[in-house]
Formats: C-alpha cells, structure tokens, sequence
C-alpha cells in the first residue's frame, strides 16, 4: 500500500497541482474501502463540502493513471 508521502511527490513529479482537495480525496482512499466513486465523493464532502464530484472522478482517473489504483478492484489505493 502506498502512503500519502509517496503519492503527492508523485503527483508533484508529473507536474499535478496537489491541492487541499486532492489530499482529502487521498484520505479517504487510505481511511477506507470504497466500492463507488460516489462513496468515494460522499466521505470526501464531509471533510470539505467544496468539493465536486468531478474533482473526484479527475483525481481517480489521475491515480489509476499513476498506477496508484485498480478500478476492476474497489477502490483501495495499492
């Protein structure tokens, strides 16, 4: 599993705005098993209500792309 350290360096390398919004999305993918994005977005917008559902989907694709998650598993950060 990775830690939270390793993917915002990551991000920064490829060039990715690490904002306050994508380090909650992050939380919530290191605090929990998600099955949905949806899931995904209702824990995030308890931590910062701000926070769209497309921010969501933009940052899962981002992390699949990265190799940070598997969308054919839940959405669990490997």
């Amino acid at each position: 599993m990775e830690t939270k350290e390793t993917i915002v360096k990551e991000l920064r390398r490829k060039g990715f705005r690490v904002t306050k919004q994508r380090l909650v999305i992050i939380d919530v993918l290191l605090e929990n098993e998600c099955s949905s994005c949806k899931e995904i977005y209702y824990k995030a917008i308890k931590q910062d209500p701000e926070i769209g559902v497309a921010t969501v989907y933009r940052m899962l694709n981002t992390l699949e792309e990265l190799g940070f998650i598997n969308r054919k598993v839940v959405y669990k950060l490997l």
